[in-house]
């Protein structure tokens, strides 16, 4: 599995948006970096796996008071074969190795759904219901991390 990152300008993305299904996507997170910045590695990757284009995945830009948030999806024929769990491990990763004190985060809608199953499995508790800006309520999830030993 391979974390491809989006960059800030379309040039710099060529080799992604050879791929039809990149195009919207890089798009959006061109866009976004507009609000939030780019930071590596506070940003958006295209996951590739095997030569294909299989998820996507982000951090929805740098620590605000300790925090990041993760987010994730999975193209719509790679579903149900463990690669948002996979990616959302991927994700946590990336931010523990960029600051070992942030807190990750992940927001799903109110109801228990595939999204809430990938969070637990990767050490993820419910922490409540929050109002998000874009969504409305939506519950809001934290990365547990293991005790150091």
């Amino acid at each position: 599995m391979n974390f491809l990152p989006i960059r800030p300008t379309l040039e710099e993305n060529s080799r992604l948006l050879l791929n039809p299904y990149c195009t919207d996507v890089v798009n959006m997170c061109i866009a976004f970096y507009g609000k939030v910045g780019y930071q590596p590695p506070w940003i958006c990757y295209l996951v590739e796996e095997e030569g294909q284009m299989v998820a996507t995945a982000g951090i929805k830009g740098k620590p605000v008071d300790g925090k990041v948030e993760i987010a994730y999806g999975t193209v719509d024929e790679f579903q149900h074969r463990g690669i948002a769990t996979r990616v959302c491990s991927k994700l946590v990763e990336v931010c523990i190795e960029a600051d070992p004190d942030v807190t990750v985060t992940a927001r799903t809608l109110k109801e228990e759904n595939y999204s809430t199953r990938v969070l637990r499995k990767n050490s993820f508790r419910f922490a409540g219901t929050v109002m998000d800006a874009e969504d409305g309520e939506v519950w809001e999830w934290i990365y547990e991390k293991a005790p150091k030993t």
